[in-house]
């Protein structure tokens, strides 16, 4: 059987955020608001229990490690569940987690596309980083449609499907998007034939995004945001969703529209803004996502495939 993890289900700064004092933020911490802290957001998949591809290195991977003792099956003096790591695009959130793994044994390997590879070279250099302390070994992703196939998970079959969104602000591409900034992932199990679709960020509905959530038995997609506008509502950032390559939940065309559209598929939003109101357990947004069959991923959610 395969198992998926949710290791973390936040959005880039975690919830609470650190300095943020939005009505969530200050509300979970008073006690006011009936909410669970959340870490950055970051997936793993395992076939045995012992062997984990990490999908998504956030920031809280220790943490996230410290609450998932399958990712330390404590095999050796020095071990670790973590096989591999595959990245879905190279956004701080996503990516400085790699530095909290310098300890790893051996060079650890990394699979991400070449604009992806190429930020982590020249814009945010964490593979020269990383060269002198574990290394990455670092395998280019395939954008022609092909399934990758890892030793650690010999049933799965992993393919990554290019998406519209945004590379990271430190990018050169921020404003130039290059095919394989972001990708989504589909996740196939070659042996039930139990499919998985996993996008934490999503920028538009093209066609081909929306046949592979009629694909799948579950998807798993970003939740960021509740409405388009909701930064600049509240103050935070002159910045809409769709600014920060992110489709908002609300309104024409959002993400509750697209998976009204998909009935018979399991439904669920990661990557939550600490400013999105399903967060909060008792509010009218999240008793709206339950009326159209959507779930809101948690930290330490298991899926089986």
């Amino acid at each position: 059987m395969v198992t998926l993890r949710v290791l973390g289900s936040a959005a880039g700064g975690g919830f609470p955020q650190w300095n943020c004092n939005c009505p969530n933020c200050a509300g979970v911490r008073r006690g006011t608001v009936r909410a669970t802290p959340r870490t950055q957001s970051s997936i793993a998949l395992s076939e045995n229990g012992s062997d984990w591809l990490l999908v998504n290195a956030s920031p809280d991977i220790l943490a996230q490690v410290r609450a998932t003792p399958a990712l330390q099956p404590a095999r050796s003096q020095r071990d670790s569940g973590i096989a591999a790591v595959l990245l879905m695009d190279a956004q701080i959130d996503h990516v400085t987690g790699l530095l909290m793994l310098r300890e790893h044994g051996r060079p650890l390997p990394l699979y991400a596309t070449a604009p992806v590879l190429a930020d982590l070279d020249r814009a945010f250099p964490l593979r020269r980083i990383l060269s002198h302390y574990c290394g990455l070994e670092a395998h280019p992703l395939p954008l022609d449609g092909s399934a990758l196939r890892l030793a650690a998970l010999p049933s799965l079959a992993l393919t990554p499907v290019p998406l519209d969104s945004k590379a990271p602000p430190y990018s050169p591409n921020r404003e130039a998007p290059q095919h394989g900034d972001n990708i989504g992932l589909r996740v196939v199990d070659t042996r039930s034939g139990a499919r998985l679709f996993y996008a934490p960020g999503l920028g538009a509905i093209e066609p081909h995004v929306m046949a592979e959530l009629q694909a799948a038995d579950v998807v798993l997609v970003d939740g960021t945001f509740w409405q388009d506008d909701e930064m600049p509502k509240l103050g935070l950032s002159a910045k809409r969703a769709r600014d920060m390559g992110h489709l908002a939940q609300s309104g024409p065309g959002g993400m509750i529209e697209v998976l009204d559209a998909v009935p018979r598929v399991r439904k669920i939003l990661i990557h939550i803004n600490n400013t999105n109101p399903i967060l909060d357990e008792d509010s009218p947004q999240r008793r709206r996502l339950a009326a159209h069959g959507i779930e809101v991923a948690w930290d330490g959610m298991e899926i089986a495939l």
